[in-house]
């Protein structure tokens, strides 16, 4: 008799750098950029160290700005066997772009990492998650430039962002189309979603929480998850910025001493893969 082997799950890194977060707009100014310390090289190494150590695959979604600066951590990327995908120029919310202007970005974007790596992008993930039930235009335009995927909803009700009526798991938003959108995960609690797939939340909640949430969702709803992090959120050291509201300073900073050994422990106690293996091959 067979044994059934446990569900993978999709393992992503959102590629931007501390000052590029979008809840540090009001604060740090794009044409300030150049001139702050970069720490976005160095953390995204040492994610890379730590999947190569476990030959764990993950999918990197990268921002222009940070590939045309940094192509050998692009390189590393692919000579390691990740996949390579779009997260935008500069970390531009769809909520605040036209069609136009985000046909341009994602365009613009999708060249440079297929110029630096050599690899066909087909995933887009949007800036703080900026695509919902207003702006659902914008998954037309990722299908006519090209995406195979897009994994831009989150289905929660967040003050920034969240589509909590979206489908909680992969749907074909586009009718006539096989593109993808691919949803952060979240659990079901009575009447509402639940975040569990990464990031700030990840770090708020006690672990023992995403532990489960994971096991539930793959062993109950017998679906793959998506967990995703920034290298920023294993940089405890990073510059810490000042006349932050206190929401914001709590978002970004709590906790991040303790994200690295939670990775390690999520690495530990489930499977990981791309999103294109996970969801376009079928692996």
């Amino acid at each position: 008799m067979s044994i059934l082997q446990p569900l993978k799950n999709a393992m992503t890194v959102d590629v931007e750098d501390y000052f590029q977060v979008s809840a540090f707009e009001p604060y740090i100014a794009k044409s300030q950029w150049e001139t702050l310390p970069h720490r976005v090289e160095k953390n995204t190494q040492r994610i890379l160290d730590i999947f190569e150590a476990r030959d764990i695959k993950a999918t990197f979604f990268t921002l222009g700005w940070v590939a045309e600066r940094y192509p050998d951590l692009v390189k590393r990327i692919i000579k390691d066997g990740h996949e390579l995908a779009c997260h935008g120029y500069e970390h531009i919310r769809v909520t605040e772009q036209t069609p136009e202007q985000f046909r341009e970005d994602v365009s613009r974007t999708k060249k440079i990492l297929e110029a630096l790596s050599g690899k066909e992008v087909k995933g887009y993930r949007a800036a703080s998650y900026s695509i919902g039930a207003k702006n659902l235009w914008a998954l037309d335009v990722l299908q006519e430039e090209g995406f195979e995927y897009s994994s831009s909803i989150y289905p929660v009700k967040h003050d920034l962002y969240g589509m909590p009526d979206a489908p909680r798991f992969m749907f074909e938003p586009i009718a006539g189309s096989d593109f993808k959108e691919i949803p952060i995960t979240t659990v079901k609690f009575g009447s509402k979603n639940l975040p569990c797939g990464g990031g700030g939340f990840f770090r708020f909640y006690p672990y023992v929480f995403s532990k489960w949430a994971f096991n539930h969702v793959n062993n109950t709803e017998k679906q793959p998850g998506i967990f995703y992090f920034h290298p920023w959120e294993i940089d405890p050291e990073q510059p810490r910025q000042t006349g932050l509201s206190l929401k914001t300073r709590t978002r970004h900073y709590l906790n991040l001493q303790r994200m690295e050994n939670r990775i390690q422990q999520l690495l530990t106690d489930f499977k990981w893969d791309t999103m294109e293996n996970i969801f376009l091959n079928k692996s």
